[in-house]
């Protein structure tokens, strides 16, 4: 669907768009629907919505928005889902859940994007891995390198950016090289390398001699 955005003026005055102050890019609807769910939205409801990464860290309309969301405690979640996962495009989407009427003022982000199998050319979720999104949601203890439960302060610090990566550390799975062990490897390379050099040196010695 076409969105107007700003080349539509009467839109600010919008019940649905005008309590953020300003309207989503012309361009960039996505914001625009968020807002639109959220006015439809019950007191005790909850809306889960799939967005394109790009709303949870651009600046400008949209980030203002996200700061609205978040001042007023609207965010329950964002989920970072995998690449590859719907028809049509092979980027890496969100859901964001919102709610009117949450318990704290905390958002959890859940990095759900190694939480697939592949299927020849595309990427699914199993039963297995939205059982494994979902218990985190309903759990929100947060577990290191999948999820992370952020306060307001710790949003507002990060200027107001949801990107799933800016709260949940990635697992770092490179190896983990022994230092010690590996410098005593080399003096042993270095080692018989001398000893080789040494015994080379002696057999052209005697060559030499020979002549």
């Amino acid at each position: 669907m076409k969105w107007e955005g700003d080349d539509n003026p009467v839109l600010i005055n919008d019940p649905r768009f005008s309590p953020a102050g300003v309207l989503a890019p012309k361009s960039k609807a996505d914001l625009a629907f968020i807002m639109h769910s959220l006015a439809w939205l019950a007191t005790n409801g909850t809306a889960a919505i799939v967005c394109f990464p790009g709303i949870m860290y651009r600046g400008g309309a949209e980030k203002k928005i996200r700061q609205y969301l978040i001042d007023n405690n609207f965010i329950d979640c964002i989920i970072q889902l995998p690449s590859n996962l719907f028809f049509g495009t092979s980027i890496a989407t969100c859901i964001m859940v919102l709610k009117r009427s949450k318990a704290d003022n905390r958002t959890l982000f859940i990095d759900a994007s190694k939480e697939f199998v592949k299927v020849t050319n595309n990427n699914r979720l199993t039963e297995e891995n939205i059982a494994h999104i979902v218990d985190e949601f309903i759990s929100r203890n947060g577990t290191q390198h999948f999820s992370h439960l952020a306060n307001y302060d710790e949003i507002k610090a990060q200027d107001y950016n949801l990107s799933v990566s800016t709260y949940v550390e990635q697992e770092d799975t490179r190896e983990v090289i022994d230092i010690v062990k590996l410098n005593a490897e080399i003096e042993e390379i270095v080692a018989r390398e001398q000893i080789l050099r040494e015994e080379i040196a002696k057999i052209i010695a005697e060559i030499e001699g020979q002549k």
